[in-house]
């Protein structure tokens, strides 16, 4: 066995290297490739140790040992802590679920291990599982109560928008049968055929605010992809001209302040209006981007993706640097106790009260929990930075920053993490490895 582990480093690190050298950039030692690697294996054991519930659905947070509050049903129905689940445990399940399914099903396709395949039916499983729960058409849920019945009582385009990538992504490679491709198809299109006649505008539960939150037919560079990507990923997967029409129609629809269509938009690629510290939500939006330039075959069309592609890549690069400011030794207090939130805690009537009581509440939760700032801002946002530095259309860029990326896969100790948010580390390995 030992041999046989020894061989599978020594071909991955082969293959790594050879994935992508350019000359002029620094290539990574054996050792630092070996100890990424070594790393990478530790994360995958963690996230599915510790972070994939009873449900299939990866959660957003534990204390070290694995323990974390589930909210009960009475809290969804009575919005606490917000209508939005902002700050709980099992605040992002679509989203992170349909996001992992990318490493995973990379994963997959270089191992061709039976239980890689399995791990990938489990998150699909959940995916529907979020599908299936609330009481509107349409609703992608994030999580579930105590109950494992009731959801939170808003989603959002951002967790809707994995959930169709997920699926999608899953059924680009070989792992489900003729049956399971079938069910999975006919619940996109189900969903699609929903937003298009919300407008695209994202269903919330009958106990919400609300009765949509947010959109994906917004103007702006992180929504533009997300139309053409469904649309083109439907009509990819069922043939039906319907959806090529929307694609088509949607690609030159113009809007917004600066009345741009999604087209243009696309080709700018990532660039936060405001000057955010915190951009790894962005990620939703470019995976959309790098699956309309994997299906597109118009060569001018496939031309704009791939700017857009390189567009994010070199803005998300310069957010890569940011990990060498986590302090391994530090002690600072973690607050796993979500319910200490519902001190601000008022009842919310619009999309925009449940919004107003998430941000005063965060603004507490950095005070009580100094812990989180630490993880988030200086491991998830680095590591998700690095995804869409791997996503670049041209390679070179994703050269230029292998040294510093490889060097940042093999330094968090990820045992220790409360925060699940480093799952992207496994398809930025499996990317760079391709």
């Amino acid at each position: 066995m030992k041999i046989y582990i020894k061989l599978v480093f020594i071909s991955s690190l082969a293959f790594i290297s050879a994935g992508i050298n350019t000359p002029g950039h620094e290539e990574p030692s054996p050792a630092r490739l070996l100890k990424a690697e070594k790393n990478i294996e530790k994360a995958h054991t963690e996230i599915w140790k510790k972070f994939i519930d009873q449900y299939n659905v990866l959660i957003d947070f534990t204390d070290v040992d694995g323990s974390y509050d589930r909210p009960t049903r009475e809290e969804f129905l009575e919005n606490k802590p917000n209508a939005l689940a902002w700050w709980t445990p099992v605040e992002n399940g679509s989203m992170f679920n349909g996001l992992y399914l990318d490493g995973i099903c990379e994963r997959w396709m270089q191992t061709k291990n039976k239980s890689d395949k399995e791990k990938a039916a489990r998150l699909v499983k959940g995916l529907l599982f979020l599908a299936s729960v609330g009481d509107t058409p349409g609703f992608i849920a994030r999580s579930v109560a105590t109950d494992g019945k009731t959801p939170p009582a808003m989603g959002s385009n951002d967790q809707s928008s994995p959930w169709f990538y997920g699926l999608w992504r899953y059924l680009q490679t070989s792992m489900p049968d003729k049956k399971e491709r079938e069910k999975i198809i006919a619940k996109m299109t189900e969903v699609a055929n929903v937003y298009i006649s919300t407008d695209w505008k994202i269903p919330a539960t009958s106990y919400s605010p609300s009765k949509f939150r947010n959109s994906f037919a917004s103007f702006n560079w992180e929504g533009a992809p997300r139309i053409l990507f469904i649309s083109k990923a439907l009509y990819q997967l069922t043939s039906d001209g319907k959806w090529n029409s929307i694609y088509k129609k949607a690609m030159h629809e113009a809007g917004g302040e600066e009345n741009k269509t999604r087209l243009q938009l696309c080709r700018e690629g990532m660039h936060f209006e405001k000057n955010k510290v915190n951009r790894w939500t962005g990620v939703s939006g470019v995976v959309d981007l790098h699956a309309l330039w994997e299906m597109e075959t118009d060569p001018e069309l496939k031309r704009i993706y791939e700017e857009g592609l390189n567009a994010s890549a070199k803005s998300a690069a310069e957010g890569l640097k940011l990990w060498h400011q986590f302090d391994s030794n530090n002690q600072q207090k973690f607050e796993k106790n979500w319910r200490l939130l519902n001190q601000w805690w008022k009842p919310q009537r619009s999309e925009q009260d449940a919004l107003d009581v998430a941000d005063t509440q965060v603004k507490e939760l950095v005070k009580m929990s100094p812990r989180r700032v630490q993880e988030l801002h200086y491991m998830r946002e680095p590591i998700w930075m690095s995804w869409i530095v791997t996503m670049a259309a041209d390679k070179n860029i994703t050269a230029q920053h292998k040294s510093e990326i490889i060097d940042m896969l093999g330094y968090f100790d990820f045992p220790q993490m409360r925060y699940s948010q480093f799952f992207p580390v496994e398809v930025v390995w499996y990317r760079l490895k391709l």
